[in-house]
């Protein structure tokens, strides 16, 4: 049952269902992980594979300090979990979608169009390279999330 303020906001299509689905599974998790209660969980985006939490400001530093929590809900629903905040600058943005990737730069591209387009360097030597798959799936959250068509690369 929801609060009429809650129904508004799925009726208005502000929240969507997954995001009432998530949070009623997060309230199962408040016991074993406190900090929960303090966490505000502004929406819920599924994309490739990915379901990304889009946190407040400053709540994302809490579900990184306990990681085995975002694994065992991303297990418990079969999907790869991302937390990302709320609030940031673009950098910061590409930073925490690329954060086991050094990032060596990242550029604005303005097409002819008068669309842009940001480019981002990723380094090459001493991490794993991300696979063609996941690449794809990154710039997916980075177009539905923050509306950023992005082009990754490497550095050689």
């Amino acid at each position: 049952m929801l609060c009429s303020k809650c129904q508004q906001k799925v009726k208005s299509g502000t929240v969507s269902n997954d995001y009432i689905e998530i949070a009623k599974k997060l309230l199962s998790y408040e016991n074993q992980n406190p900090f929960l209660q303090t966490v505000t969980l502004e929406n819920v985006v599924d994309v490739g594979g990915f379901l990304v939490f889009i946190v407040g400001k400053g709540d994302a530093s809490k579900f990184n300090a306990n990681p085995k929590l975002a694994r065992d809900f991303g297990d418990s629903i079969n999907k790869r979990v991302l937390v990302i905040e709320t609030g940031m600058n673009d950098r910061k943005f590409l930073e925490d979608l690329f954060s086991t990737q050094q990032i060596i730069t990242i550029n604005i591209i303005w097409l002819p169009d008068g669309s842009t387009e940001t480019r981002v360097i990723l380094g090459a030597r001493g991490a794993r390279r991300l696979s063609k798959k996941r690449i794809q799936a990154l710039t997916d959250i980075a177009k539905k999330v923050r509306k950023m068509n992005l082009r990754v690369e490497y550095a050689y």
